[in-house]
């Protein structure tokens, strides 16, 4: 089982390095439903001129077409990053059964990307429970910032 996740989180970190490479940004994201790809995405804020197209928001935008549902519940998100708070706020509105995360936010912020203050100050524990969050892949994810 952990095979699989890891490959769906390889696919999510691969998103990030191809938004690094070409004119989108360093954050890819996967969305799976019963073992199918529902989106792949990588950040386009850059591309789009508009900060609310990061990996995560994008990829339940297109999930949510292609099912013509907003309900995610039985889907997973792969991410390259722990999702900032649009994009968590977002998560709880699809209502994931699991969302896998490659570097923490202390991370980013480390290499240049900051979250909000309210965002550090909250109490990981609870969000990583409440929004049903385990990190994978954590070298490999930021290496794509490297």
């Amino acid at each position: 089982m952990m095979e699989k996740h890891k490959f769906f989180m390889h696919r999510a970190i691969a998103l990030a390095q191809e938004g690094k490479s070409g004119n989108g940004g360093a954050f890819g994201a996967v969305i799976i439903r019963k073992g199918a790809v529902l989106a792949e995405v990588h950040n386009t804020v850059k591309q789009q001129q508009d900060c609310t197209q990061h990996a995560e928001l994008s990829a339940i935008q297109k999930a949510c077409l292609v099912l013509a549902n907003s309900d995610l519940s039985d889907c997973i998100l792969y991410t390259s990053c722990e999702p900032c708070m649009m994009c968590l706020g977002a998560c709880y509105w699809a209502k994931f059964e699991h969302i896998y995360y490659g570097a923490s936010a202390a991370d980013a912020k480390e290499y240049g990307y900051i979250y909000s203050d309210m965002f550090y100050a909250s109490d990981a524990e609870k969000r990583y429970g409440e929004f049903k969050m385990t990190q994978l892949l954590r070298d490999e994810a930021v290496a794509v910032w490297k």
